[in-house]
């Protein structure tokens, strides 16, 4: 019995059905200890479903198993991946001491192996945690070294992304986006272990979102998202990977399905760091809904966890009317973040509430620096960023006509990242500054084309705007319906199926769903026919 219970769990591990590989071995390991081999399956596929203190205890009894029978260089490996597991959870010390003690057992025997090289990839990985980014390119380089000396593929793909990293914080990130790249070939052809795939990708993505290089952001995530769904019992990566095409999502303008994988993301996410960043998310598409309440609470929520809930809590104030809060944590915010890809993320909100706020000469300034940082980066979504601040902040100078020309930039290097909300932001700029030269006609069509973006969108708060701008009051449905919801029950008056309209609107059959459901809920509906005669009754088709 308990040789079938070893073989399932192997079998299961072979076809990385992770949850069956750790319940088999798990229980079989209760009655019978396990062998060499089968502690390491049982670490990774624990690591792999998330129960990481079960996967540091089996890499610990294999890492001992290996010392007894006098194998150091594969003690010297279970003790990389103890390492590898526990820096990137945070505990240094720790992982640290594993370390430590691999590299003495493989000095004092004298050896000459990858394991060498191994143990300088965590080195320079506490390195980077510690900020000490020159110890951590010479680490990650001899990692590197050792890994094509030894002809070994995990470790050189694991330390040339290191490399990468470390080169673009240098400055050279046409060498290090390379570096990913080729790395990135070993992953997709799975030439390397699940723990390490999963890593490269997080860590590869990561570093793109940091350069604003949305191209590979999103050919990454399409591939991650492949990989964790092939493998349903994942745990470990696939939360990253919700909070990752959340962000996508949301750029372009799927609020909808951007909430469902938020959500998703926190029920699947272990470690607090990134559950906080999907709270961030959801905090995000709750504030440009105008759904405020939700919004605090979910920013609040993402403090408790280590995200920093700014620069989206100070646009929360802005919009809420509290000028002087968010004034107030902007600046506090703008004289904290130091490397581009931070002040990036915070000069865009800083023009937008110090404008508010009637700074103009502030805003100024920090556009001249954005611009500068565009021109560095050459990263499109940055470029679209500074051209956006840039005219509007000429439109405050009072320069209507040369915030024209720059806002139609800006407009078009939107469209063309298909970002509608940023896009018809600025093309209530766009309005304005028609409106300024005396062209009420181009006005009043940029403005109506903005209101018909941020009504698609569910943007009530900008669409409440634009109307007061426009003159035009929004058309007020009984029940208190969104502007989507509307758009639903208009299609299901149709007769549409919910397929057909997830197809119209492309939105997911699952989020029509739910706005079904809303609709039936808000007007006191129990079914499409009753729907239908109210959308009939209130002249909605």
């Amino acid at each position: 019995m308990m040789a079938g219970g070893f073989e399932q769990g192997r079998e299961a591990f072979e076809r990385q059905a992770w949850g069956d590989a750790f319940r088999f071995l798990s229980a079989a390991d209760v009655e019978q200890h396990l062998g060499l081999d089968d502690w390491e399956r049982l670490a990774v596929a624990a690591c792999l479903v998330g129960r990481s203190e079960e996967s540091t205890e089996a890499w610990t009894r294999a890492h001992l198993e290996c010392v007894r029978l006098g194998d150091i260089p594969h003690a010297a490996r279970c003790g990389f991946w103890l390492a590898f597991a526990l820096l990137n959870r945070g505990d240094l010390a720790r992982g640290g001491g594993w370390v430590d003690r691999s590299q003495r057992l493989l000095d004092d025997a004298r050896l000459e192996c990858v394991e060498q090289g191994y143990l300088r990839y965590p080195v320079a990985l506490r390195a980077i945690f510690e900020g000490d980014g020159a110890t951590a390119h010479a680490a990650f380089t001899e990692a590197a070294e050792i890994g094509s000396r030894f002809d070994d593929t995990e470790l050189v793909t694991l330390a040339r992304v290191g490399v990468g990293r470390c080169r673009i914080y240098m400055g050279e990130v046409a060498e290090g986006l390379a570096l990913l790249d080729e790395a990135m070939v070993a992953v997709t052809a799975r030439e390397v272990s699940p723990i390490a795939i999963g890593d490269v990708y997080c860590t590869v993505i990561e570093a793109c979102q940091e350069l604003f290089d949305l191209r590979r952001v999103h050919e990454w995530t399409a591939a991650l998202s492949h990989w964790c769904e092939s493998q349903p019992d994942l745990v470990l990566y696939r939360g990253q990977c919700l909070v990752h095409r959340a962000e996508i999502m949301f750029l372009h303008g799927a609020w909808s399905d951007a909430m469902e994988e938020a959500v998703r993301a926190c029920e699947w996410l272990a470690d607090d760091n990134a559950v906080g960043a999907a709270f961030y998310q959801r905090a995000e598409l709750h504030r440009v809904r105008g759904e405020f309440e939700k919004a605090e609470s979910a920013y609040r929520r993402a403090n408790e966890l280590g995200r920093e809930p700014q620069p989206g809590f100070a646009l929360l104030r802005l919009a809420q009317d509290q000028l002087g809060a968010a004034d107030a944590a902007i600046r506090r915010l703008f004289d904290e973040a130091q490397d581009p890809s931070a002040r990036v993320n915070v000069l865009g909100t800083y023009v937008e509430i110090v404008l508010a706020g009637g700074d103009v000469t502030a805003a100024r300034a920090a556009t001249n620096e954005l611009s500068l940082i565009a021109a560095e980066m050459n990263a499109q979504f940055v470029s679209a960023l500074a051209a956006s601040c840039a005219g509007a902040v000429q439109l405050a100078e009072g320069d209507a006509r040369a915030a024209l020309g720059v806002l139609r930039q800006a407009w078009s290097g939107w469209r063309s990242l298909d970002a509608p909300y940023e896009s018809a932001r600025v093309r209530v700029l766009i309005g304005l500054a028609c409106r300024a030269l005396g062209d009420d006609d181009g006005a009043d069509m940029e403005l109506d084309a903005a209101c018909s973006a941020f009504r698609h969108l569910d943007a009530v708060p900008e669409l409440a705007r634009v109307e007061t701008l426009s003159g035009r009051a929004s058309v007020l449905v009984a029940g208190g319906l969104t502007a989507r919801e509307v758009e639903v029950l208009t299609l299901v008056a149709t007769g549409r199926t919910n397929r057909a309209i997830a197809d119209d609107l492309f939105i997911s059959e699952k989020t029509v769903a739910r706005h079904v459901s809303n609709i039936f809920v808000k007007l006191g509906l129990s079914s499409r026919s009753a729907a239908t005669a109210y959308a009939y009754e209130h002249d909605l088709v």
